[in-house]
């Protein structure tokens, strides 16, 4: 009922810059928070960065002042600019929304497929 379609990973050098793109379709009333998740090989996946429908953001400790979501919700879409990238952050980097569906009124998270991110010289 709802896809969401990632682009913009790949290979970085150390203290560079990429920018993930998120996109949501499907049958969607409303979409109250988008965000970022990392999951590292060996690693439980771990939250990077949200941001809700009202514009307010959230960041994990380690990207603050370095990494920067937003979302734009007239296109359903969310982006993570990424700055000063370290090696140990090479990951698959997801993005989910938290969906309120056309006719239902529950809200159902939904996930992109990953896009890979990788930081190395």
């Amino acid at each position: 009922q709802v896809r969401l379609v990632e682009s913009g990973g790949g290979l970085v050098e150390p203290g560079g810059s990429l920018r993930l793109s998120c996109a949501a379709s499907g049958s969607i009333s409303s979409i109250n928070v988008m965000g970022w998740y990392r999951q590292a090989p060996g690693k439980e996946r771990e939250l990077v960065a949200r941001i809700t429908d009202g514009g307010s953001t959230n960041y994990a400790d380690s990207v603050k002042g370095r990494f920067t979501t937003s979302r734009d919700n007239a296109k359903n879409t969310v982006d993570l600019q990424m700055n000063s990238l370290k090696p140990e952050e090479t990951a698959v980097y997801y993005c989910y929304a938290d969906v309120q569906l056309v006719g239902n009124s529950r809200t159902w998270r939904y996930w992109g497929q990953g896009t890979q991110v990788t930081v190395s010289s």
